[in-house]
């Protein structure tokens, strides 16, 4: 399979491609959201797309719920990846030998805590970690680290000098597999993401919301975004955990009449932690 992906060979992107669809996918790279999203949509080789979607830290990415709204792809599962972030340098060189580390500026601030122990460190921002770590390879950069993930280190040769030097240890994100197809629903799909829009009339959204309970469903994401075209309206993205499908086709027949433009998503298996 091909998968489309923001960012560069050996990033966080292509270790979530790697732990959803398998070792052996072949990854096309994207400079945006947007490109991986139309070559996903578009582009026959491309399989599938994977996508970040939100951060147990830095929060939700709120453009890609409207790039996945408007693209009409469909969600086709999710996975979530810890976020461990490592200091990698050319083989043979140390701490001692380090006058800069470049990385993603996010990188650079979730490894705070570690690199204020070295104030003579200059801290260069780049616009990828993975493409931070191919530079000080290919360009054999002396006296220069990168923060990036081990798939980095593996690909471009690297050591390893300073192992998760991330400050919290309880970061992860949210990935989306999306496909131009949908696919069948699974039989054990105990999640589904939806978006629907709601009247501008008082109470409106909360009748949606106690229907919703009263299906036993889990809402474990409700965002919120305005209507260009409607001064101070919202369309909802509710992503909704539940134990039997049957309680989701009762929670849809309940609410669509209490909305507008109700849209499955996808309906597909919660995702595992890797």
């Amino acid at each position: 399979m091909k998968i489309a992906i923001q960012g560069f060979e050996g990033c966080f992107h292509q270790v979530a491609a790697q732990g959803y669809f398998g070792k052996q996918v072949e990854i096309e790279c994207c400079a945006s959201f947007a490109e991986l999203v139309k070559k996903a949509k578009q582009q026959p080789d491309v399989d599938a797309g994977m996508m970040a979607i939100e951060n147990s830290i830095a929060g939700s990415i709120l453009p890609n719920y409207s790039l996945i709204k408007n693209s009409g792809l469909h969600i086709t599962g999710e996975i979530y990846l810890q976020i461990n972030q490592h200091l990698m340098v050319l083989p043979g060189q140390t701490m001692e030998d380090l006058r800069e580390v470049h990385s993603h500026p996010m990188a650079l601030l979730q490894c705070m805590d570690f690199l204020e122990k070295y104030p003579h460190i200059k801290l260069v921002e780049t616009e990828d970690t993975a493409l931070s770590a191919r530079h000080v390879r290919q360009k054999k950069l002396k006296s220069t680290a990168a923060i990036a993930g081990k798939l980095a280190a593996e690909i471009f040769e690297l050591d390893i000098i300073a192992p998760n030097i991330h400050t919290n240890k309880n970061n992860y994100t949210r990935f989306l597999a999306v496909s131009r197809t949908p696919m069948a629903t699974p039989e054990d799909a105990n999640k589904a993401s939806v978006y629907f829009q709601t009247s501008h009339d008082r109470g409106s959204l909360a009748k949606v919301l106690t229907q919703i309970a009263v299906a036993g469903i889990n809402l474990s994401k409700l965002q919120s975004f305005p209507i260009p075209a409607k001064e101070w309206n919202y369309y909802f993205h509710a992503d909704m955990e539940f134990d039997n499908a049957a309680h989701f086709e009762k929670a849809l027949s309940k609410i669509e009449p209490l909305t507008e433009h109700l849209t499955v998503l996808g309906i597909y298996k919660k995702g595992k932690t890797h």
